[in-house]
């Protein structure tokens, strides 16, 4: 095991690495993956209270008892096989090229995005607003670059996805040949060579385009956008709604008085790409693409044989996994959404929080988090490189700043919606069907900043729009929060994640927006200058390492989620300083006992590098990588502590050790 000041993830990980074993059904194991796990043990247990017990009062927890049933009948999906999306099949079966528009709305009705993607979002000009969101997606692979990729890896997804559409392909009853997938794979060939990378994505500016409807029939010519969006269920008179929120609705629009137009379009080319492929496109083409896109976004709901196409290509080709996990905990993730914002996944944190969140634990948190954002109002007044006016605006930022803790103050009632205890697909496509019209009635609504958009038992937090964070409760427990264990612990698992969700809202991206959370430029030229150089190092130092051989981590794609760990981290150390110096004050001053031979600083750090442990498939850490703004977990502890003049401190490292870097970037 390797010292403290030579590698500091092996030296607190390295005997867990070694010794973990990585079960068949699993793709990853770690600090994240346990709580997850047994979050879900929780809410299995709860759910199954439910069903032996009376009905459940609460809208919410019948219909997700409902639902669940439907996911553990097997037999069922079985015996009910296409019938859910029979309907959909047959009109693609007969869909004439007129009449694609309208289908692809009624698909992404149910949220089948084919080619593209619309829902109802917060306008990032004025965060008081909604407004109709268009963009991007519909490609099979994982990233719009695997079209092009020749390297192994590539191809042995693409070939794995070749499978999976034949196989959707004869689900559907239509030709699954080698002439008809490599059709399908040359029409979504067009569509990725239309894409933005992801990087590209990555930038606000570039991705806001506001317009109308005829401005963007001028646009994408050949393609009637007003039937796809009266498909959809935004019919004239509901995008018109946008007028009785635009301008009088508070102090945050950013243009008072001033309409908006209800469109935001992220990639116009592409919008005018998907045009052309309508109009050049033969039919069978794009009936074979909606076939396949409607079974791949159902597939986990139909039976087993398209099921296990789906696991095979999603999970097992792409991420390594070797065997589905139980039967229980793929209900739970299909109910909640991976990162809880499916739109039954809310009722599953109402079932969360009734069993395993407390007020006590709460109140800690909100001190934790006070703690944590005078350590950075201190850091922002201490900054080298930021001018007095920008570090004025930037403090209001800061404290403009709002936290959602724990979960809603008040759980949807789901009202209209009704779901079968036999019908595991057709729920999906009911549940999807009542979101998307729930979601269209916001357009003519201003924004509610009190609203949750994921469910209080996932196990992550959020930077959220309208300048918020937001820390589900199924993160606020042990190992990274627990209200009984020593303020080191403490800054050191959630503290370091509330700092990082905190510098969210400072790094490449969320800088861009303002206090009230309106994409705006507040910062003079030069502070831009003196920023970007930064991040520029940030870029630079990621792209350095190499988990996988010949996969290096992309500095720019992982740059936001790259200088949030490192403001985090050193924000979240301060507040612990914080933390420490009234702990010494009730004490009567002095230093404080050693925990574990370890001093309170040095605990921090280890706390930390035990959340970021992680042991996973070769295969999905190269998606990873290709794919995921977040650096491997190992990288996690080992960039942020090498960059951190107080590890070096706490553990005495010095000058030449590894885990001390000659030169400390330091952007917050």
């Amino acid at each position: 095991m390797a010292t403290a000041c030579d590698d500091f993830d092996n030296h607190v990980n390295g005997t867990w690495t070694t010794t973990a074993d990585l079960p068949p059904d699993r793709v990853r194991i770690g600090s994240f993956d346990t709580l997850r796990r047994a979050n879900d043990q929780l809410l299995q247990n709860a759910l199954t209270e439910l069903d032996a017990g009376e009905p459940p009062s609460s809208p919410g927890l019948r219909l997700l008892a409902a639902y669940r049933r439907s996911g553990m009948d097997e037999a069922a999906i079985e015996a009910r096989g296409l019938t859910a999306v029979s309907p959909l099949l047959a009109r693609i079966d007969a869909v004439d090229r007129e009449g694609l528009p309208r289908l692809m709305g009624e698909l992404a009705q149910v949220e089948v995005d084919a080619p593209l993607s619309i829902n109802v979002g917060i306008d990032a000009r004025d965060a008081t607003r909604h407004v109709l969101s268009i963009s991007q997606a519909g490609l099979g692979l994982p990233d719009r670059d695997d079209y092009f990729r020749s390297d192994a890896d590539s191809r042995r997804v693409r070939e794995a996805y070749r499978r999976h559409a034949a196989t959707l392909l004869q689900a559907a009853g239509a030709t699954a040949d080698t002439a008809a997938v490599d059709a399908l794979l040359a029409f979504e060939t067009r569509l990725a060579q239309a894409s933005m990378t992801r990087v590209q994505r990555r930038d606000p500016l570039a991705t806001y385009h506001p317009m109308t409807v005829a401005q963007l029939q001028q646009q994408a010519p050949g393609f009637d956008w007003s039937l796809w969006l009266a498909a959809f269920g935004a019919d004239a008179d509901l995008v018109a709604a946008k007028a009785a929120t635009s301008g009088a609705v508070g102090a945050g629009a950013s243009d008072s008085g001033a309409e908006r137009p209800p469109l935001v379009v992220a990639q116009p080319a592409f919008a005018a790409a998907v045009a052309q492929l309508v109009q050049d496109t033969p039919l069978i083409v794009w009936r074979d693409y909606l076939r396949v896109r409607l079974l791949d976004a159902t597939a986990p709901h139909l039976p087993k044989r398209l099921a296990q196409s789906h696991f095979d290509y999603h999970r097992g080709a792409i991420r390594g996994q070797k065997t589905p996990p139980p039967r229980d905990e793929q209900v739970i993730e299909a109910i909640g959404g991976r990162y809880g914002g499916a739109p039954l996944a809310e009722a599953l944190g109402e079932l969360f929080v009734s069993k395993a969140f407390s007020p006590q634990a709460q109140a800690r948190a909100l001190q934790m988090l006070d703690d944590i954002k005078v350590a950075m109002h201190a850091r922002i007044d201490a900054l080298p490189w930021m001018a007095a006016p920008t570090k004025r605006l930037a403090q209001a930022k800061l404290d403009a700043m709002t936290a959602k803790i724990g979960a809603p103050q008040r759980f949807k009632t789901y009202a209209g919606l009704t779901l079968e205890p036999d019908d595991y697909a057709g729920n999906l496509l009911r549940v999807n069907a009542w979101n998307n019209q729930r979601r269209l009635r916001e357009l003519a609504q201003p924004v509610d900043r009190t609203q949750w958009n994921t469910s209080a038992h996932i196990v992550n937090a959020f930077a959220a729009s309208g300048n918020q964070i937001v820390f589900p409760a199924g993160i606020l427990q042990p190992p990274f929060f627990d209200a009984q264990a020593d303020d080191a612990s403490n800054y050191g698992a959630i503290g370091m994640v509330i700092g990082h969700e905190i510098t969210h809202h400072f790094d490449d991206r969320g800088r861009q927006f303002d206090a009230v959370g309106n994409l705006r430029d507040w910062w003079s030229a030069a502070d831009v200058t003196a920023y970007k150089t930064r991040a520029d190092q940030v870029a630079a130092l990621y792209d350095g390492y190499e988990p996988v051989p010949g996969t290096r981590i992309d500095g720019r794609l992982t740059l936001g989620e790259n200088i949030s760990d490192l403001g985090g981290l050193q924000i979240a150390y301060d507040g612990l300083q914080i933390a420490l110096a009234r702990e010494r004050k009730r004490l009567g001053g002095g230093p404080l006992p050693l925990l574990d031979e370890q001093t309170p600083e040095q605990r921090f750090f280890t706390a930390n590098a035990i959340v970021w442990r992680s042991k996973t498939r070769n295969e999905a850490l190269v998606d990873q990588l290709r794919t995921d703004g977040h650096s491997p977990g190992r990288w996690r502890v080992l960039a942020p502590m090498s960059q951190s003049r107080a590890f070096a401190q706490a553990f005495g490292c010095k000058a030449g050790d590894a885990m001390v870097a000659p030169q400390p970037i330091e952007v917050w």
